[in-house]
């Protein structure tokens, strides 16, 4: 087991992801909270988490939270919508009170949808995301909770994290498939007037969406409001707040190559990365 520091008081916030995309949500989480440590960990050589099934979600995800448990980490975040779909209701109800009864493990779809009624003017929302995701339903479930008048219509798009990944985010295959989903969405229903970007990798294909979209409507994209709701949630709960380290550190973990990850990181997050390996 990698251990990041020997020091006792190394706490950070754990941020996990099948692969790249949670770089987008770490981001925008050390833009708005810079004074708290960060490790950031990417299941890459399993990934894509996308297609796979809820057992095998729900076991590379609870692998992963204990890794970041292990290496100091309070509170995680699952910065991956089909992680968050399929693992998150299961770790935090049946693993959580056993292994780790006082740590805390939190995800990205909850804290969008607890504020896409704020948006919509139609109360008819549009959801771009993976397979996984879109077949767990957790958009319409969690949307409904909150704004039960809102009509949710979903947009599986599986090309689109291969090509993100890729580096393909300029050429005629994303405009392609992008072109191609948005049609798909909205011939549910042309009165959409807000959707939600319910994948991390998806940001970096926001202007190519934006240029495809009927005229005004708008996008969420779910780094900021992330972000905010980690800030909310740290107020409070000031009983966790204390026991995160603030350092202004940021490390990042791969369970894949370091040179391959290092390399598309930066994509992601923004600036140079610099990994180490950590086997599962």
């Amino acid at each position: 087991m990698l251990i990041i520091t020997n020091s006792k008081t190394y706490s950070p916030i754990g941020v996990f992801d099948s692969g790249y995309g949670g770089l987008t949500i770490l981001k925008e989480l050390v833009d708005t909270l810079p004074q708290y440590d960060y490790l950031y960990l990417g299941d890459n050589a399993r990934a894509p988490y996308g297609s796979r099934s809820f057992d095998t979600v729900y076991e590379y995800t609870l692998q992963s939270v204990k890794a970041l448990f292990d290496q100091g980490c309070e509170l995680v975040i699952l910065a991956c919508n089909t992680a968050s779909a399929k693992a998150l209701r299961t770790i935090q109800q049946k693993d959580l009170p056993i292994i780790a009864p006082n740590k805390r493990v939190l995800g990205v779809i909850r804290p969008t949808t607890e504020i896409v009624g704020n948006y919509t003017k139609t109360n008819e929302v549009g959801i771009f995301a993976t397979s996984g995701t879109v077949t767990s339903q957790s958009y319409v479930m969690e949307i409904e909770k909150f704004f039960p008048d809102i009509k949710v219509f979903q947009e599986a798009c599986p090309m689109w994290v291969p090509l993100i990944e890729n580096n393909e985010l300029n050429g005629v295959g994303a405009n392609y498939f992008v072109e191609k989903h948005v049609q798909h969405l909205f011939s549910q229903s042309k009165n959409i007037d807000t959707v939600i970007l319910g994948c991390t990798h998806y940001p970096l294909l926001k202007p190519l969406i934006e240029k495809h979209l009927p005229k005004g409507v708008q996008i969420l994209t779910q780094g900021h409001i992330v972000a905010e709701g980690l800030k909310d949630y740290l107020v409070r709960h000031p009983e966790m707040e204390v026991r995160i380290t603030k350092n202004n550190q940021r490390e990042f973990l791969t369970t894949d190559s370091t040179e391959i990850f290092d390399k598309h990181a930066s994509l992601f997050f923004g600036q140079e990365v610099k990994s180490k390996h950590l086997g599962l």
